[in-house]
């Protein structure tokens, strides 16, 4: 399977699909391409440490041609794993990767998605509602922000006096621990 990842930030995500794939070829899962909608996000330097060739997308293109499509095909792209990328999808995206598009949220949704609903946000409205637990979503991409039939949950415990940052460590942990063994899985059962 080759994997593109888009990305909007640092790429602590990307960077563990990225390592763990790489050091492990025979779970047959390629990153062949990272692609950011922002010029200066770190993922973008991870990757070319890594040689993964990258890619940054403009907004106006993005939404309103199609020409994205060329670039996956010609890294013949075959999934794609969102990876803390903020934009929503388009429909023509969503289209040409029918259930072969991933986002990771840091929620257990239903709770605490949609528009805005992302890192910092996310954690402090965990907080500011007392939650005693939280966590993350790993679902397919649809149309809409974090609606996407549900792949994978995993939660953690919250103490009273966790701080948001806290929560967010907490939080990043489990999506470390978890989004590369999702891919992982989905690879293998589309190879049977």
């Amino acid at each position: 399977m080759n994997l593109a990842i888009f990305v909007s930030g640092g790429g602590s995500n990307a960077r563990i699909i990225i390592d763990r794939f790489h050091a492990h070829p025979e779970y047959g899962i390629a990153v062949v391409l990272l692609i950011s909608n922002k010029a200066t996000a770190g993922a973008l330097m991870i990757a070319a440490e890594r040689d993964v060739p990258t890619l940054v997308v403009k907004r106006d293109a993005f939404y309103q041609s199609e020409e994205l499509l060329a670039d996956l095909k010609s890294f013949d792209v075959d999934f794609i794993a969102l990876a803390g990328f903020l934009w929503l999808v388009p429909p023509y995206l969503i289209k040409a990767f029918p259930n072969r598009m991933l986002n990771i949220h840091p929620a257990l949704l239903p709770a605490y998605g949609g528009k805005g609903m992302y890192g910092p946000n996310v954690h402090r409205a965990v907080k500011a509602n007392g939650e005693t637990e939280s966590g993350i979503t790993i679902h397919y991409v649809n149309e809409a922000y974090d609606e996407g039939d549900y792949v994978f949950q995993a939660a953690v415990r919250l103490d009273a006096e966790d701080t948001p940052e806290q929560i967010a460590e907490r939080v990043l942990r489990l999506e470390h621990a978890n989004y590369w063994r999702v891919l992982r899985k989905l690879a293998a059962s589309s190879q049977e």
